[in-house]
């Protein structure tokens, strides 16, 4: 029984996901409250109608609560981002505080990427988040419920996203081999055509289900961060998602398929991949599909939303998205980029990124949010002047500026008349004579600056990608050859990757990826170099790449760990391990062992400079029960952490590590920690794997 809930202050509801029982439960208290033969209104009044009571008092109370448990023992989390109010139930007992948080700050994210900077103006948030056309507001809501349905899928079954932490296919000749061909053929060809419509290909990934098997940049690329390169996955997924009700395939089941001969693979068609409790489906590979939340014959009332038929936009029109972007002149956060999402295989995608023709628009729209902000916060604090000695801030230069910058817009755009109306208000009270000057009374003009300067960024890089931006992307015909061209070069090698993604490093030996591959499995046998253990997890969290043996729990398919039965209780138990360390780890704890029942498991958290040597600990900093919940997709805590360090050791590189493991108890305490030196200091030997 689960709910998701977005609200203003007013309590008008920008956003809900719920699952189908939480609605009947819902629904049927309500009912019973209305009078007889009176019908249900929308399920969306009912909820800004339940809500109403809490989203107030949090707008009113200075210092409001986060969360709290009801008599039936719902849970409800609670967080303010600005004028939004995120709101998270569950009253199945299946999530805890911390994973109800964890689901909000993700919302957070995808939220940022599919509307960057207009997510700073509450007002122009709101409109984004509640078009007045119907229509409109039914696909963006099921598509950001799909999206929250597709990570919650991940998080649930996928250690990467347990972890928060990317994977890569470990096969260091095929993977240098596709790179090597994403940068000299694929990358450079697009870029050279006159099919581009200005549009620049900075990045090119191929994933294999979630896992990386190739990723190239360009070299006026910046570095992609974990956090958003985990979110495009989350929206790969939810285009193209893996059927995991699929039989899989057992090594012994495969041939080589790196040779020239013919092939005699059975690949299945793609199916409707099941979303579990939640009783919703994928419609096809479509990117909107529709959701069957409510059975007929208990639905009391029918919600529009829910019931319009969407239809799916056109698949070669690219989606924009929002990504951090690190320049010589700083880092500049939410920058727009175009991503086109190319299906090459039912479970294997190709996914470009592009930089469009009017980014540096939006490079100028965050250096001058940026200044209004700084000067914002120094007039609150009292500290008025152009010429304050608290800050570097030069307005008369950011006047000079902002004028270049409003002109070059051009006048006949409705929100370049807006903004320059603003402006001149500004620098009428700021510079001229009869003005109130540099004091508190300009508060309100500085933040109108950075609402018209949202809605600039907003008319550039969302309402105009429906309009007039719509045309220039890679064309259709464009598209279409970077597909078949990757599709060739891997045609020999799809269902090997597929089976290599179920078993990327197994615990075992496999004669099949011994023969075939050099992976790290080919050269190091887990059971037989460490006895006892059962299961491990290594994050290399400098880098944000993690290496952990697969965990199959299907019911058809016998691993070392047994059926599904055993397998999917080793899961439960690591899934519950990561959860608790996590806890730890915000109380400022880097070691951790403990056992449970016939396990034993260990964490540990350490830094190492760049020539491999292992610093000494350092107390780390214990975060607050609310805080931003550890991991790298929603918040980079690592990053923190890594910047809190570093501060001792200026001037070096610093890397921090992550490891987890689970033995069997009857292994002495003793062997358990000498197996964890050997198996930290073994994966990430530079030989071993030289793509991580």
């Amino acid at each position: 029984m689960k709910c998701l809930l977005i609200a203003s202050e007013s309590a008008e509801v920008l956003f809900h996901w719920s699952d189908l029982e939480y609605r009947q439960n819902i629904q049927e208290k309500y009912g019973a409250s209305q009078e007889e033969g009176e019908g249900l209104p929308a399920f969306e009044d009912i909820l800004s109608t339940l809500f109403a009571p809490i989203i107030i008092s949090c707008s009113t109370l200075e210092d409001s609560y986060t969360s709290f448990t009801t008599e039936n023992n719902q849970i409800y989390v609670l967080h303010q981002f600005d004028e939004c109010l995120y709101i998270a139930v569950n009253g199945d007992g299946k999530e805890k505080e911390d994973d109800l948080r964890r689901k909000i700050y993700v919302l957070k994210k995808m939220i940022e990427v599919m509307f960057g900077m207009v997510t700073l103006s509450g007002n122009l948030l709101r409109k984004e988040l509640r078009p007045q056309e119907t229509e409109q507001r039914a696909r963006l809501w099921k598509y950001l419920q799909s999206l929250l349905e597709t990570y919650s899928l991940l998080r649930e079954n996928d250690q990467s996203f347990l972890v928060e932490a990317v994977e890569r296919l470990i096969h260091p000749q095929l993977c240098e081999l596709c790179i090597e061909f994403l940068e000299r053929r694929l990358v450079q060809q697009l870029n050279s055509s006159v099919e581009r419509a200005g549009e620049e290909v900075l990045h090119a990934f191929v994933l294999v289900h979630t896992k990386l098997l190739a990723f190239y940049s360009s070299r006026n690329a910046s570095v992609l961060t974990t956090s958003d390169l985990l979110a495009l996955i989350i929206m790969a997924q939810n285009m193209y998602p893996s059927n995991l009700d699929l039989d899989e395939t057992s090594p012994e089941d495969v041939e080589s398929t790196s040779g020239s001969g013919p092939e005699s693979f059975y690949t299945p068609e793609p199916s409707p991949s099941s979303r579990g409790s939640s009783g919703s489906e994928k419609a096809g590979q479509g990117e909107f599909p529709v959701f069957e939340f409510v059975d007929p014959e208990v639905q009391m009332a029918e919600d529009s939303l829910h019931t319009l038929e969407i239809s799916p936009p056109d698949p070669s029109s690219p989606r924009r998205v929002f990504l951090e972007v690190s320049q010589k002149d700083g880092l500049y956060p939410m920058m727009p980029h175009s991503m086109y999402c190319l299906s090459l295989w039912p479970g294997i995608t190709l996914v470009l990124l592009t930089k469009i023709p009017t980014s540096a628009v939006a490079m100028s729209v965050y250096k001058y949010l940026e200044d209004f902000d700084k000067l914002e916060k120094r007039l609150h604090e009292g500290h008025g002047g152009p010429a304050s000695a608290r800050s570097p801030l030069n307005i008369y230069d950011i006047r000079t500026k902002m004028d270049k910058f409003i002109k070059a817009l051009g006048p006949s755009e409705l929100q370049s008349a807006y903004l320059q109306n603003v402006w001149t208000e500004f620098k009428n009270r700021a510079f001229s004579k009869g003005g109130s000057g540099f004091n508190k009374e300009l508060i309100p003009c500085c933040k109108n600056m950075k609402t018209q300067l949202c809605g600039i960024y907003r008319r550039y890089f969302l309402t105009g990608s429906e309009s007039a931006d719509a045309a220039q992307h890679l064309s259709a015909g464009l598209q279409e050859r970077a597909q078949a061209m990757v599709q060739e070069k891997l045609m020999d090698w799809k269902d090997f990757l597929l089976v290599k993604s179920k078993r990327n490093i197994t615990m075992v030996s496999y004669p099949f990826f011994s023969k075939y591959t050099l992976s790290l499995q080919a050269d190091l046998t887990y059971l037989e170099d460490f006895p006892g253990l059962v299961h491990f997890i290594c994050v290399d969290r400098s880098t944000g790449q993690m290496i952990a043996p697969s965990l199959s729990i299907t019911e058809r398919t016998t691993s070392e760990l047994g059926k599904g039965p055993v397998a999917n209780y080793i899961k439960n138990k690591v899934w519950a391990l990561v959860r608790t360390t996590r806890r730890y780890l915000q109380k400022g704890y880097s070691t951790v062992t403990l056992r449970d029942g016939d396990f034993y498991f260990c964490y540990f958290l350490w830094f190492e400079n760049e020539s491999g040597y292992k610093l000494q600990p350092l107390d780390i900093p214990v975060q607050p029960d609310d805080s931003p919940p550890v991991g790298m997709l929603a918040y980079d805590y690592y990053k923190r952490l890594l910047r809190y360090y570093s501060k001792n050791h200026k001037g070096e590189t610093i890397k921090c590590y992550e490891l987890l493991t689970v033995h069997l108890g009857v292994i002495p305490t003793e062997i358990i920690l000498q197996h964890c030196r050997q198996l930290a200091s073994k994966l990430w030997e530079p030989s071993r794997n030289l793509l991580l």
